[in-house]
């Protein structure tokens, strides 16, 4: 079980996946916005084992609290979800920062299998 951030602006994407990840038996936290999610990072100081986050989001998007969150836990592992091919490629500008980016829509087993494909790999 690892414990997970899920930060998503939609609410029915961000229940979507906090319900699939926490019947793949991971404990979730979530946030919905980059500001509220980079605010539960600094309170967990960084203990979670995975943060998983749109990129297109109002006050502060995925990208920007992917930097501050590195910034202040440089261990810490963020995988990206976005719907716009134009956010993918501002993810991959942060390679060392970003394991992943998933796009959207995603199908439930999807979304599972890319964050234990992320845990295992990057454990």
């Amino acid at each position: 079980m690892a414990k997970l951030l899920i930060v998503e602006d939609d609410e029915s994407v961000r229940t979507l996946a906090a319900r699939a990840l926490e019947r793949a038996g991971h404990a979730i936290d979530i946030a919905a916005d980059g500001a509220q999610g980079l605010a539960l990072i600094r309170a967990a100081h960084g203990g979670y084992d995975l943060v998983v986050s749109d990129i297109r989001m109002p006050e502060m998007d995925g990208i920007e609290m992917a930097i501050a969150g590195a910034a202040l836990f440089p261990a810490m592992k963020i995988m990206l979800m976005t719907g716009y091919a134009d956010q993918r490629e501002r993810a991959e500008e942060l390679n060392g920062i970003i394991l992943d980016v998933v796009q959207k829509p995603f199908t439930l087993a999807e979304i599972r299998s890319r964050v234990e494909r992320a845990l295992i790999c990057f454990a």
